[in-house]
């Protein structure tokens, strides 16, 4: 399974060291937000790090919701907790909630559709910054802060018209943002499609918070700044193969 070096599993208890959640967002998602980074003190584990490793012990229904309840760092063990078949929850040894599935109808436990329906989502997911969000920022005339740059994921939300599927992709529909004073959210809507045919659907919705007055000079940094975390990383790992 793609996930097994990203992750520890003890028994049930799953841990991320962050040098295991961070080579996820950056090799698996291409996401370079610094809240990713080992030396970051705000550091957290990706969330489609969670996602993905919950649907390869749980598998993929047809219909799914998962809403994302807090941040974990290094330090956190979670295990699943089973309310229901179709109600499941992440959680750590107090019994705090961090992740929640609500699911129905059909379910597969075929591992190579769950890597490759996982895979497609979390590198489409690792998108967002900057292709979609500067400019959906740019229409609102607002942005986040370029020295403390904060989006979280808020929740996700799956459709598939059937799981007889081989080799899904995840296609952009359509994205908004809304604005309210500092903060802010934005949803993204996407399809699967499968031999031109779409198969599914969903929705991604995340938070914004810090917001200030769009500024193209900070925006331009924030994203020079990613590029060139982006080539240095790719750059190490071209060096170690």
């Amino acid at each position: 399974m793609f996930l097994d070096t990203y992750y520890s599993d003890k028994s049930g208890q799953f841990s991320f060291t962050r040098e295991q959640a961070s080579d996820f967002a950056k090799r698996i998602a291409g996401d370079f937000n610094p809240i990713h980074d080992p030396d970051n003190k705000r550091f957290c584990v990706p969330g489609d790090l969670l996602f993905s490793v919950l649907l390869a012990n749980v598998g993929i229904s047809q219909k799914m919701r998962v809403t994302f309840a807090g941040m974990i760092n290094e330090s956190t063990e979670l295990s699943i907790s089973a309310q229901s078949d179709t109600d499941l929850s992440l959680i750590d040894s107090k019994g705090k909630e961090f992740l929640h599935l609500a699911r129905s109808g059909e379910i597969t436990h075929d591992q190579d559709l769950i890597a490759q329906i996982t895979k497609s989502y979390v590198q489409f997911s690792g998108m967002n910054f900057p292709h979609i969000m500067v400019p959906l920022m740019k229409s609102k005339d607002m942005m986040i802060n370029p020295t403390r740059p904060l989006v979280i994921y808020e929740s996700m939300e799956l459709e598939f018209c059937r799981l007889d599927l081989t080799a899904p992709h995840v296609e952009l529909t359509s994205s908004n943002i809304d604005v309210d004073g500092k903060r802010g959210s934005v949803t993204l809507n996407f399809c699967f499609k499968e031999n031109g045919e779409i198969v599914g659907t969903g929705r991604k919705r995340m938070l914004m918070s810090g917001l200030k007055p769009y500024c193209q000079d900070g925006i331009d940094d924030l994203v020079s700044r990613f590029n060139a975390k982006k080539e240095h990383y790719n750059n190490l790992q071209t060096e170690a193969v």
